[in-house]
């Protein structure tokens, strides 16, 4: 935190996560409160949002490996905030159609890769190697307590001023951010391209080295297992709350902070914990035994249920953000500089892009089973994403290997 050009990302972040969550609060309920979204198209419009990890993830890494990632981060910003501003102005309007929220959504999902794929990517280059697990935890931390006060906040705001006009908040928090970045002041050179480099070819090394590493491969399983069933859990989770057991939305607000007060807990618990595992055993086992927990949602009924659902979903929150940190600090460890956005893209590409699949299939079931039944598959489902990294050498790699040698690398410290 006293390196000026860490603490002017982390704000931004700080910003931007806020604004997120009330964003996330406040599009599917523009469509479910607003719009009267059945259960099919809340799952489209949460599949539109992520759909442009699928489509772009793979060029995006190659792209933003050859311009400057500080750039990248301020036009992300900027095209998010121009593109939000015109769903409360079309309510204003009396013209807000779901074709348009679906358009939004898409539009803000490529901004967001760009922005993702930039960002995890410039970390590296604003702190020493032996600070990114360090920065990831901050960064995590303070994103996590976004999670926490941002659905309450954006509960609020969508009780106060309208689901629509609450997403007027969201935009300035995007220019915000940008504004933070701009101040950002080491400046990367201009990546310089290999000779005879081509679009195709620069995606193709990013996909080899990502499939092709054993322990690459197994989080990245891992991880597009949990965002699938994630995607579904959150699909439904909405409709449960707003439409079956009709909370305020300020009720809902205040039941996703409950629930994402574990991500905080477990961006601070995460470097004892891997101390004392280990950093492989920590990847495996964060998922492993936090996950039974999510069964208590579909069980969740206005009263103690409900708050019992939102305390084990917090239990689930906090193995996914320990999870989270320690494999995101490896893979920017693990990567050449030069890779850096193409692992970044791949990875997204491939665990992103299972969460559109995700929410369309939670859609369609929907209609068929009903809101509690799908509920039950996504949180069964969870108990079984760990199984790609027990059943590889993270298993019982207490230290894992970085770009900077050929074995395990030395300890992390933990002091």
């Amino acid at each position: 935190m006293r390196e000026h050009d860490f603490r002017q990302l982390f704000v931004a972040d700080a910003v931007s996560q806020l604004g997120i969550q009330v964003s996330l609060m406040a599009l599917p309920l523009v469509a479910v409160l607003a719009l009267q979204a059945d259960q099919f198209e809340v799952g489209l419009l949460a599949a539109c949002e992520t759909a442009a990890f699928l489509f772009i993830g793979l060029p995006a890494g190659a792209w933003v490996d050859r311009w400057r990632r500080r750039g990248v981060l301020i036009a992300g910003d900027l095209v998010r905030a121009l593109v939000l501003i015109t769903v409360p102005l079309a309510w204003w309007g009396g013209w807000l159609t779901m074709p348009q929220l679906y358009a939004v959504a898409l539009l803000i999902g490529v901004g967001t890769v760009f922005f993702d794929v930039a960002y995890q990517s410039y970390l590296p280059h604003l702190v020493r190697p032996d600070q990114v697990i360090e920065g990831n935890s901050r960064l995590e931390a303070v994103r996590s307590v976004n999670w926490v006060a941002g659905p309450a906040a954006g509960g609020l705001l969508v009780q106060w001023l309208t689901a629509p006009y609450a997403l007027v908040v969201n935009c300035v928090t995007y220019l915000v951010s940008a504004l933070f970045v701009v101040r950002i002041r080491r400046r990367e050179p201009l990546p310089v391209p290999s000779p005879g480099a081509s679009l195709r070819r620069e995606i193709v090394e990013g996909l080899r080295f990502v499939i092709g590493h054993r322990l690459l491969r197994a989080t990245a399983s891992c991880t597009s297992l949990a965002n699938f069933f994630g995607a579904m859990t959150t699909v439904m989770q909405v409709i449960l709350l707003a439409r079956v057991l009709e909370l305020a939305p300020g009720a809902i607000g205040v039941f996703l902070s409950v629930v994402s007060a574990g991500a905080v807990l477990g961006a601070v618990a995460v470097r004892p914990i891997v101390a004392r595992l280990g950093q492989g055993p920590t990847i495996w086992m964060a998922m492993a035994f936090s996950a039974p927990f999510g069964l208590l949602l579909p069980l969740a009924e206005r009263g103690w249920l409900l708050w019992l659902a939102a305390a084990g979903s917090a239990v689930s929150w906090f193995g996914c953000v320990v999870y989270n940190i320690t494999q995101l600090s490896f893979r920017q460890l693990l990567t050449p500089p030069r890779l850096l956005g193409r692992m970044n893209a791949t990875m997204r590409f491939l665990v992103w892009g299972s969460m559109p699949v995700g929410s369309i299939v939670a859609g369609v079931l929907g209609q068929h089973l009903g809101v509690r039944p799908v509920l039950w598959i996504a949180a069964i489902g969870q108990m079984l994403v760990f199984l790609p990294t027990f059943l590889s050498p993270l298993r019982h790699m207490r230290v894992l290997p970085t770009a900077a040698s050929d074995s395990p690398a030395k300890e992390l410290s933990t002091a």
